[in-house]
């Protein structure tokens, strides 16, 4: 007779099945990196024990594995995690992420895919400033998962689906709303330069200040190595430091605009009434900043959830009517801007 699913316990399951209690938890939450002998005689254990009512068909539900690689977590990551998750509920599938530090696909991509395959995944969703390999993308393909990027590094070639916002816009709006307002003198800070979302950006806010005429100088313009907040304090103290300080800041992520804003603090220097500062992402940070921050909204949640419904519709066997879709950033402006003081 089984076991009453409400006494047994992880350690006994492990026990029966001779492995450690983490093993019986990834065979559990579908995690591909356990051998499939191993994997079939926990699952069996789990059926002996009745342990949750488990059952192993994967079919009925169905799983979309979300790739968020090595990067910190971040507040960005949180809505596109919020944005997928919402969207596999009204689909009616699983989601299960995974980053890189617990498995790296570049070991061995094709064993990867595979495993992928194996434990029931459907397609594979990826939110990562750090570029898939190609050897990744094609073990994917052969593995039959259908692979959907957000706001990818470089625009992936036309046999991978992506989704991104109007970066360029963006960055055009934050410029024009900070000349409006009186500021010539405006500073760029953005994240690697070699991401395409960074340079997006930056030519949309160059775009806007050749156009009223206000070239931006060489030196108002910083990369940092990432989008955190202490590349903000860094780079936003070296542009309050120059010679002539910039009046106006834009920031390629909110948490730059917040490290900008900190480094002003730690100078005297007032936001807005020295500094007016422009973040981009739009995120709850945004909204909770004291003063509140004025940015450039991306719809992150929205871009992870167009991402999901475009992978099932991938994995369907459907046609879609684009492989790469930009969502539309609009401004919203709160309290850490206003005019240069005289």
């Amino acid at each position: 007779m089984a076991s009453d699913s409400k006494r047994v316990t992880l350690a006994q399951i492990a026990e029966s099945a001779g492995v450690s209690v983490a093993t019986v938890s990834k065979v559990i939450n579908g995690r591909p990196d356990v051998s499939q002998q191993k994997r079939e005689e926990i699952q069996d254990a789990l059926r002996r024990h009745n342990y949750g009512g488990f059952r192993d068909d994967l079919r009925v539900y169905p799983t979309v594995e979300l790739f968020l690689g090595m990067g910190q977590f971040s507040v960005y990551t949180a809505e596109v995690l919020r944005g997928v998750i919402d969207a596999a509920a009204l689909e009616g599938v699983a989601v299960v992420a995974s980053r890189r530090t617990e498995h790296d696909p570049n070991v061995d991509p094709a064993s990867w895919a595979r495993d992928l395959a194996a434990v029931g995944r459907r397609a594979v969703v990826a939110s990562t400033a750090d570029p898939l390999a190609r050897p990744i993308v094609d073990a994917l393909r052969r593995a039959r998962l259908p692979l959907v990027l957000i706001d990818p590094e470089s625009r992936p070639d036309a046999s991978v689906a992506s989704v991104g916002s109007t970066n360029f816009t963006g960055g055009y709006d934050a410029a024009e709303h900070l000349l409006a307002l009186g500021h010539r003198r405006i500073a760029y800070l953005g994240g690697r330069q070699n991401l395409a979302c960074v340079q997006a950006r930056l030519h949309g806010f160059r775009s806007a200040m050749d156009a009223a005429g206000n070239p931006v100088s060489d030196e108002l313009i910083r990369f940092g190595t990432s989008f955190d907040m202490a590349e903000g304090i860094k780079h936003g103290g070296g542009l309050l430091d120059t010679e002539l300080a910039p009046t106006a800041v834009f920031a390629a992520s909110d948490t730059l605009a917040v490290g900008v804003i900190e480094a002003a603090r730690r100078r005297g220097v007032r936001v807005p009434d020295d500094l007016s500062v422009v973040g981009f992402d739009d995120t709850l940070l945004a909204q909770q900043m004291v003063p509140p921050l004025t940015a450039v909204r991306q719809p992150i949640p929205e871009m992870g959830a167009l991402a999901l419904r475009t992978a099932l519709r991938l994995a369907a066997g459907e046609e879609i009517d684009s492989h790469h879709v930009e969502l539309a950033t609009r401004l919203i402006v709160r309290e850490s801007t206003q005019p240069p003081r005289d």
